[in-house]
C-alpha cells in the first residue's frame, strides 16, 4: 500500500498497490503492520455499509465526540464519491481547513480519517457504496456534525446537494467547543 499523508497531518491516501494478472488483480486494503509504520494503530472494532441511491447525496459532516472520538478508515466499493475531511483539533494550524478526495470504485482508494476530524461525502453517481471500519462502536449521545455549507468551512461542493438526512440539514452553526459537547 502506498501512504500519502494530506495537508492535514494525519490524515492519509492509502492506495492500494494492485497485482494484475489475466483474472484481475489483488490488492491489500489494510495491513497492521503497514499502518503501524506510518505511526497509525487502528483497532478495528465495527464495519459500515453506506448505500446511497442518488447521485448528488450528501452524508455528514460527522464525528463522535469525547470519550467516543473514532478513527474512520473509509473506502467506496461501488460509484464514486467526493470525500470530506475537516480538522477539528483546537490549535492545529490547520483547523477549520478541509481536503476534499475522490474515492471510487474504480480508483479503489481509501482514506484514513483519524480521531478530531468531521467526515462527508457527496454522491458522484447514483447507486454508489462506501465502507468504512471504524475504531470506536457508535455511541448516538456522543453523535456530533455540523452543515457542509457552514460559513465556518466554506466547503466547496461540485454538484448541488440532492439528498440529505433532515438530522444533516438542521445541525447547528459551528462553534468550538460547545459543537464537541452540546447534546445532539
Amino acid at each position: 500500500m502506498i501512504f500519502e499523508e494530506t495537508k492535514l497531518k494525519g490524515v492519509f491516501i492509502i492506495k492500494p498497490e494492485k497485482l494484475e494478472d489475466e483474472r484481475g488483480f489483488f490488492a491489500r486494503s489494510f495491513c497492521l503492520k503497514e499502518f503501524a509504520e506510518h505511526g497509525l494503530f487502528p483497532f478495528i472494532v465495527q464495519c459500515n455499509i453506506s448505500y446511497n441511491k442518488r447521485k448528488g447525496t450528501f452524508r455528514g459532516m460527522h464525528f463522535q465526540a469525547p470519550p467516543f472520538e473514532e478513527d474512520k478508515i473509509v473506502s467506496c466499493t461501488q460509484g464514486s464519491v467526493l470525500d470530506y475531511v475537516v480538522d477539528l483539533r483546537l490549535g492545529s494550524p490547520t483547523f477549520k481547513q478541509w481536503i476534499a478526495v475522490e474515492l471510487s470504485a474504480e480508483n479503489r482508494n481509501i482514506l484514513y480519517v483519524p480521531k478530531t476530524f468531521a467526515h462527508g461525502f457527496i454522491t458522484l453517481t447514483s447507486d454508489t457504496q462506501v465502507f468504512y471500519q471504524m475504531t470506536q462502536f457508535y455511541n448516538a449521545e456522543s453523535a456530533r456534525g455540523f452543515r457542509w455549507d457552514d460559513p465556518a468551512f466554506d466547503i466547496q461542493l461540485p454538484i448541488p446537494v440532492e439528498a440529505i438526512a433532515e438530522k444533516d440539514k438542521s445541525f447547528p452553526p459551528f462553534e468550538y467547543p460547545s459543537i464537541l459537547f452540546s447534546s445532539s
